[in-house]
């Protein structure tokens, strides 16, 4: 059981959200141990706790919301701190939406890492999946198995000749996610992009913040980062979703066709199965979830 960590320092970032395509800045800011991470719309007086309990919305993204105020697209900057292992944050943001940056989490990964990360005097409790669990929702299926460590196997398949079916299972630790996961970017399907802005999405949408994908192949100039980087992507989209029930998740983490729905529609049936898990902590009880 490690200890609980926070950042060293301050550290802020912004730009254009995907969806919205409205403009906004973010600091992250250290927070005390057991605060967990805490999103504060500056602009509407209000704070979201990183939890299931707060997601309003999660269509193309994953939005928090309470009190009538929301945060689109919190999936990559939870994937990060996830990935890196920050558990206390305070994140304040003026706007609606955090920045894409460029698609990935690599950007923020980086900052982070230069800026550094704080061990806290308490450990940290994880949650150890005890019995298989699983989850069917139309196509798309997620399973979670007991295993020694925090492993994730992503099947992706998709009617396109540059992407067919993807499939990619690391065991992931800090250093992996830094360069494997975070800098694969969002990627979506030049058939589509006229339907998403009308419809609200992808308003802020462009080839430097996304990989698009045309019928005759990549319309980026800059190519791909990895030959998979969209089941890459979509590991990273896992992680930072799977972020919101509050503790790490020891186990492997098997997710077929998954989506953001998909992933918090998984997230609520552990929750709801005690006889699945864990909670492993300094003083071992195991406490009970709610969830709506």
């Amino acid at each position: 059981m490690r200890l609980q960590r926070t950042l060293k320092q301050e550290v802020s970032f912004e730009g254009i959200g995907l969806h919205s395509g409205q403009y906004s800045k973010v600091r992250l800011k250290p927070a005390p141990r057991d605060t967990g991470i805490i999103f504060i719309r500056t602009d509407k007086g209000v704070t979201i706790k990183a939890s299931v309990n707060s997601v309003t919305d999660t269509a193309f993204s994953t939005t928090l919301g309470y009190n009538g105020a929301k945060i689109r697209t919190v999936e990559h900057i939870l994937a990060t701190l996830a990935g890196l292992g920050i558990d206390n944050l305070f994140i304040e943001i003026n706007g609606p939406e955090i920045p894409i940056l460029d698609g990935s989490s690599t950007e923020l990964t980086s900052l982070i890492i230069k800026n550094g990360i704080a061990k806290q005097s308490k450990k940290r409790p994880y949650l150890i999946i005890a019995n298989p669990i699983s989850l069917t929702d139309g196509n798309a299926e997620i399973v979670a198995l007991p295993y020694n460590g925090r492993k994730i196997t992503y099947v992706i398949h998709f009617n396109h000749h540059l992407l067919g079916i993807q499939k990619l299972s690391l065991d992931l630790n800090e250093e992996n996610f830094a360069i494997e996961i975070a800098p694969a970017r969002t990627f979506g399907f030049l058939k589509d992009v006229e339907y998403l802005r009308a419809n609200g999405f992808a308003k802020g949408g462009s080839f430097d913040n996304a990989i698009i994908l045309g019928e005759s192949g990549i319309l980026n100039s800059s190519g791909l980062r990895f030959k998979d980087e969209f089941v890459r992507h979509k590991i990273l989209d896992l992680i930072g979703d799977l972020s919101l029930i509050g503790f790490p998740i020891y186990g492997h983490i098997i997710a077929n066709k998954s989506g953001h729905s998909t992933n918090l529609k998984f997230l609520k049936k552990l929750l709801s199965h005690p006889d699945c898990w864990e909670l492993v902590s300094e003083t071992s009880h195991q406490p009970e979830f709610s969830y709506t």
